[in-house]
């Protein structure tokens, strides 16, 4: 298994090594002790999801209050997706960026989102079936969301706009900017507080 961290602070790809014979494939998807190391501390997972999507649906940008926030390990058992970790901490250096990880059910990469990220991805294909690991069960007034369309984040669907199929939840969230105005953006400082709170720092 190889990890790498992302351009965003606190987000990373995951490769599994996959063992190949005539039966088929096996690979660990998730190893708790490999992430704890690249991460720094361990993650204590609370609920698991599935979403199975058609090809051009977009979930997201979303993210929940810190603490405790939603850590997520997201994998595309079926399919594909271009999935997107999003910095929306206030003072981050790298607030408003993203970087992007292809999953697929042939890499079968995996991508984790520390706290307070945003996240989203886009269905390449039909069927396309992504799974989460979360550290956190969902709380409906504890998560928000941002406009995916947003020019000033200005992710890069590879779709055309047209193809692209968005939930009215997503279309009518706010953009960053007032998102951010509205208060409800996760703070840098407070987010490496709480990853610091999960190692036994202060």
């Amino acid at each position: 298994m190889q990890i790498r961290e992302l351009s965003v602070p606190d987000a990373y790809e995951i490769t599994p090594v996959q063992h190949r014979d005539d039966r088929g494939v096996f690979l660990e998807w998730y190893r708790f002790d490999r992430l704890e190391e690249a991460v720094g501390h361990p993650l204590n997972l609370r609920q698991a999801n599935t979403s199975v999507s058609r090809k051009g649906s977009v979930r997201g940008i979303h993210f929940a209050d810190i603490p405790p926030g939603q850590a997520k390990y997201v994998m595309c058992t079926r399919g594909a997706v271009l999935d997107f970790a999003i910095d929306i901490r206030t003072g981050s250096p790298a607030f408003g960026t993203w970087d992007s990880v292809l999953l697929d059910d042939v890499d079968r990469r995996a991508i984790y989102l520390a706290e307070g990220l945003g996240h989203c991805f886009v269905a390449l294909t039909d069927d396309a079936t992504v799974s989460y690991l979360v550290t956190d069960v969902y709380n409906p007034q504890r998560e928000h969301g941002i406009s995916p369309l947003d020019p000033e984040i200005a992710l890069e669907f590879p779709l055309a706009a047209d193809e692209l199929l968005l939930s009215p939840k997503d279309t009518d969230a706010p953009t960053l900017a007032e998102a951010r105005d509205q208060g409800l953006l996760p703070e840098y400082a407070a987010a490496r507080s709480f990853y610091a709170s999960l190692s036994g720092g202060n």
